[in-house]
């Protein structure tokens, strides 16, 4: 068995005295892991880091054998990610959501958005709104998507304000009063899509509230699953941004 594909690390862990078990997010292939012979040695060490694009080809006698890759670096984000906290935290909050997935699973729509935040995971003006727009395919992608582009009630598409627990649908202004007390808030940056102002913090903070709910109920619940810490990590980071 043997194929070549593109993906991005998102998972290193130490296999025996020199070897790793890679981790990679790939287009065509999913979530994939391989081990790498000699990965730890100081030529290896630099390209093998989290956040990297990389080229693999992936062998094994078998097609459910942990098989082992050879690696090639396309681009080095490792570095530049390092010097961030967003990035820190963005990275491994969207590793731990990528686990969620069925090894060897494609998700090339993932696959993408993955390397788009990759760019901006450490422009702390950019990188929040991204992850939270990622938090949204993870959802969609796992079968829980929300329905954001219509109100629920009277079908309009202008001033979407709100999105219901129960059914994940958005809810205009005018038809939200009524029920404002049991509807999460839907900030402007998700309803309004590209090319708005920056979001502000509290669009920032109602977004991963809103992320934050329906991973918790349809996602981490279901599967006994504590959130990832990090993220907990990057909403203080946000509390903070003035």
């Amino acid at each position: 068995m043997e194929w070549s594909d593109d993906g991005t690390i998102i998972g290193v862990r130490r296999h025996g005295e020199s070897a790793v078990i890679l981790e990679v997010m790939t287009r065509l292939h999913g979530r994939h892991l391989g081990l790498v012979r000699g990965g730890r040695s100081a030529r290896q060490q630099p390209v093998l880091q989290p956040g990297n694009a990389v080229a693999v080809t992936w062998r094994a006698r078998l097609e459910d054998q942990l098989g082992e890759y050879r690696v090639e670096l396309l681009a080095s984000h490792a570095a530049r990610l390092m010097a961030q906290p967003v990035a820190l935290y963005g990275l491994a909050t969207v590793a731990a959501l990528l686990r969620l997935l069925p090894e060897r699973d494609p998700h090339p729509a993932l696959h993408e958005g993955l390397g788009v935040l990759v760019e901006h995971l450490d422009e702390p003006t950019l990188a929040p709104a991204l992850l939270i727009r990622f938090e949204l395919a993870m959802l969609s992608e796992l079968g829980f998507g929300l329905s954001l582009d219509r109100c629920a009630v009277t079908g309009a598409r202008e001033m979407l304000s709100h999105v219901s627990p129960k059914s994940g649908r958005a809810v205009s202004r005018a038809a939200a009063g009524p029920w404002l007390d049991r509807l999460l808030p839907l900030p402007a940056f998700l309803s309004e899509g590209q090319g708005m102002a920056a979001p502000s913090v509290a669009d920032i903070l109602a977004g991963f509230a809103l992320t934050g709910f329906f991973l918790r109920r349809d996602v981490f619940g279901p599967r006994g699953l504590a959130e990832p810490p990090e993220r907990e990590k990057l909403l203080d980071l946000a509390r903070k941004n003035p």
